[in-house]
């Protein structure tokens, strides 16, 4: 048996300007950057969302400007596996997460559990 559950919305935007681009999406959805880019570290700047709704990061991309949802998953392999059966198609793994694609061409991660909420809110799967 693993869980696994929505964590989050990350908006990829092929932009020169992670900070222009992190101001406009936290104005838009009413959450402005706490912390401005820092691309040494991280491609991503997380909107300070409040803590019981998902996250949103702005995300810095060398490919078309798009969105995707991470799904967290105390069991990554179990959740890409049980995707796959319902027809996504594996990617590739970077890191911790593995990138997956749904069969209508949508691309979406499979990242390790980060919500405080977890047990309590994600699906069991057996």
């Amino acid at each position: 048996m693993h869980r696994s559950r929505l964590a989050g919305l990350i908006i990829d935007c092929e932009t020169d300007d992670l900070d222009a681009a992190a101001e406009f999406w936290g104005k838009a959805l009413g959450a402005p950057p706490v912390d401005r880019a820092n691309l040494e570290k991280s491609p991503y700047v997380e909107l300070p969302m409040p803590k019981d709704e998902n996250y949103v990061e702005i995300q810095i991309v060398d490919h078309p400007s798009r969105v995707h949802i991470d799904i967290e998953a105390d069991d990554i392999e179990a959740e890409v596996k049980r995707l796959e059966e319902l027809g996504a198609t594996r990617i590739g793994n970077i890191k911790s997460w593995c990138v997956l694609e749904a069969p209508t061409g949508q691309r979406f991660c499979v990242v390790p559990v980060v919500s405080r909420d977890f047990e309590e809110k994600a699906n069991k799967w057996e």
